[in-house]
């Protein structure tokens, strides 16, 4: 007979690394409804652990553990045919702030949050009003 190992021992584990985030943003992409879903995926998706000291002081943040996620670019809803393309629209999911999240929330996957920083990101790029947002993402029921 195995015994199961010692539940206090957490040697072997670890956090979950950047690609893990990608790959549950990625899911949260491809599960969107038909008309976002293409559209979604002309967003590029960054993952980085935080948020540089410029993009904090640009949103007026000290703590790096404020800030899940962010989009850059020029929303759909703004955008021209005329405007010259300098950088494909991107958003930004930060691994330490959705972590760190994560474990003080205890309630919720980790997919299910990084899906909601992910639309919340998404509604910027879309224009997406409020009613958009929970219809897609039935985060606060």
């Amino acid at each position: 007979m195995t015994l199961p190992p010692d539940p206090r021992d957490w040697t072997a584990l670890t956090a979950p690394d950047a690609a893990t985030i990608e790959r549950l943003a990625m899911e949260a992409v491809l599960a969107l409804p038909d008309p976002y879903r293409a559209a979604a995926q002309a967003v590029a998706l960054r993952i980085e652990e935080f948020a540089d000291d410029e993009t904090l002081a640009a949103l007026d943040l000290t703590d790096p553990f404020e800030l899940t996620g962010m989009y850059d670019g020029i929303p759909l809803t703004e955008k021209s045919v005329m405007d010259q393309v300098l950088q494909p629209d991107a958003i930004w999911l930060y691994r330490r702030p959705i972590l760190d999240e994560w474990a003080d929330r205890g309630d919720i996957p980790l997919g299910a949050l990084v899906a909601h920083v992910l639309v919340h990101e998404l509604a910027h790029h879309f224009g997406w009003s409020d009613e958009d947002i929970a219809a897609i993402d039935p985060w606060w029921e």
